[in-house]
């Protein structure tokens, strides 16, 4: 494994969202010892009171946010694909898993790219965007009704039914990771409260690769670097 697919998979377990997803109770013996049988053969340990699924189970990092990436083809065409493994590489740099499609034929084309967050308003549409490539259905994104602004910033399109818009240029695509630097965060002024983004009003989704479905984002449960104070008294 290269160090930048190592960096990725760390990067996307950080930004992973939570939602709020049903435990399954699980009634394995605690002095099981049996064992599972690994892919590559290799045998794993059963541990005691818990349900073993081995490395290939579809839970790794989910829930995961579903990314919408935009990008221009060679006619000028909008093209927007659905992305689940994504995350943050730097302050101002987010880090994207891609195999080669019409997308990163753009992304070759053109160095920049715009990301977008499915929410629950657009979830059919997210989804079609994400099943359907634009090598065999060129006007995909006209399809489902969404409109096309220009970047003034990229050389990318801004799908105006999202609310929040990165502006990227593309620092590096090699071996399937793409690495954009954000030159920009526009946000509408409905998901906005006392000027900044409210996850509340955005109501983006999250993939839940094991139940193959997609789940709205849940309650606030606690604040960050704060929950954690009661135990520093």
């Amino acid at each position: 494994m290269t160090k930048m697919k190592k960096i990725i998979l760390a990067a996307a377990a950080v930004l992973v969202m939570a939602a709020g997803c049903k435990n399954t109770n699980n009634s394995n013996n605690a002095n099981n010892q049996n064992s599972t049988i690994m892919d590559s053969n290799e045998t794993l340990k059963e541990v005691a009171g818990r349900k073993n699924f081995g490395p290939n189970h579809a839970l790794v990092t989910t829930p995961q946010p579903c990314v919408m990436i935009a990008t221009w083809d060679a006619d000028h065409n909008p093209d927007v694909m659905m992305a689940a493994w994504a995350g943050q590489y730097d302050a101002k740099q987010i880090v994207i898993s891609l195999s080669k499609h019409k997308t990163t034929e753009n992304l070759e084309l053109k160095g920049a790219f715009t990301v977008s967050f499915a929410d629950i308003r657009t979830v059919a549409e997210s989804d079609y965007l994400g099943i359907v490539s634009g090598n065999q259905v060129p006007d995909k994104v006209a399809r489902v009704g969404f409109t096309v602004t220009p970047s003034p910033n990229v050389d990318a399109p801004i799908i105006n039914e999202y609310p929040l818009t990165l502006e990227c240029k593309v620092i590096s695509w090699e071996d399937g990771i793409l690495v954009g630097e954000v030159v920009n965060q526009s946000a509408d002024e409905r998901i906005l409260t006392d000027g900044k983004v409210d996850l509340a009003k955005l109501q983006p989704i999250v993939f839940d690769a094991a139940g193959m479905c997609y789940r709205a984002i849940g309650d606030v449960v606690g604040g960050a670097w704060d929950a954690g104070k009661k135990f520093m008294k």
